[in-house]
């Protein structure tokens, strides 16, 4: 099967067999192929309400690629979720048109809620003993973030997608290179509202794990962490304390986008709206009560990996 999971930042591919039955209930997913590409679908979204040409081109020049993958891999099924940018346009159709052309199947473009449980579905399976249920997942996406609280065993408690999340909120507040203290200070406080929001719905501060998911979570654990070089493995499952998580925080807002660039995990595509997606995180944890996070680099594309069952 095939899952293509394409976000306001990235577009991500997983072509993946179902795990044998013997290997029981949390057995993983059988990875044969995960690509990943940054096109920046949501450039200017959330202040023109429409999908830019050139970011539409960039994802079809991606989309070929991966379609290219999956008709190498002898593929059978196939599934592509759209997310915040896709909803938030008034172009859709257009974007749709492309991925028809691209692809041979039409995008899903799924709401909030359904993303959010396909996110729990990736993450929580495979969690290691010492990350106590119940879970409050969050995905930290380019446009939006996902909170869904809930246990493997009796899923999904409650689940809600907010509009906060790198790309959206470097284009609303950080302009600066690097960002201000006020422009710093404007992002936290529309990201801590939005979290009090969400967390008056999800209830995440009586959730015992708190699973951060995508790309900002994953980069700001392997700084974290020290690595010399990006390595999934090693994030996989990774426990980063808060003060920690603060630190990076903080030196990322007071670096510019070339020095963020530097650091040997940062993803080129991601260089400019870490910052933000890092703030998003650390907010989360101080709003919820969290000393720390567990990082997943397993998430919606498995969950819709999952689905096709």
């Amino acid at each position: 099967m095939a899952a293509i999971d394409c976000g306001t930042n990235s577009i991500r591919l997983l072509v993946a067999d179902l795990p044998d039955p013997s290997a029981g209930p949390q057995a993983p997913l059988v990875d044969l192929a995960r690509r990943m590409e940054i096109v920046r679908l949501g450039q200017g979204v959330d202040r023109t309400g429409r999908l830019a040409p050139e970011a539409i081109e960039r994802t079809r020049v991606a989309l070929a690629g991966y379609a290219a993958e999956i008709e190498k891999q002898g593929v059978d099924r196939v599934r592509m979720c759209a997310t915040s940018a896709s909803r938030d346009a008034s172009n859709a159709g257009d974007f749709r048109t492309m991925v028809e052309q691209a692809l041979g199947v039409a995008p899903e473009v799924v709401s909030g809620d359904e993303e959010a449980r396909l996110s729990f579905t990736g993450a929580v399976r495979g969690l290691p003993a010492d990350a106590e249920p119940p879970y409050l997942v969050v995905d930290i996406g380019g446009g939006s973030t996902e909170f869904v609280v809930g246990t493997r065993t009796g899923g999904v408690q409650a689940a809600l997608s907010v509009d906060i999340g790198c790309v959206r909120m470097t284009e609303r507040h950080l302009h600066g290179d690097p960002p201000t203290a006020d422009e710093v200070a404007a992002a936290q406080d529309d990201i801590a509202a939005a979290v009090d929001r969400a967390l008056a719905v999800v209830p995440g501060r009586g959730a015992a794990t708190l699973v951060g998911l995508a790309g900002s979570v994953t980069t700001v654990v392997a700084i974290a962490q020290g690595l010399h070089e990006y390595d999934p493995e090693r994030i996989h499952h990774a426990r980063v304390p808060y003060d920690r998580v603060a630190e990076v925080t903080a030196d990322l807002l007071a670096k510019t986008a070339a020095e963020r660039l530097a650091i040997p995990v940062m993803h080129p595509g991601r260089a400019d709206v870490i910052g933000a997606g890092a703030l998003v995180l650390r907010v989360i944890m101080e709003r919820a009560g969290m000393s720390s996070v567990v990082a997943s680099e397993h998430d919606i594309l498995d969950g819709i990996a999952w689905s096709l069952r």
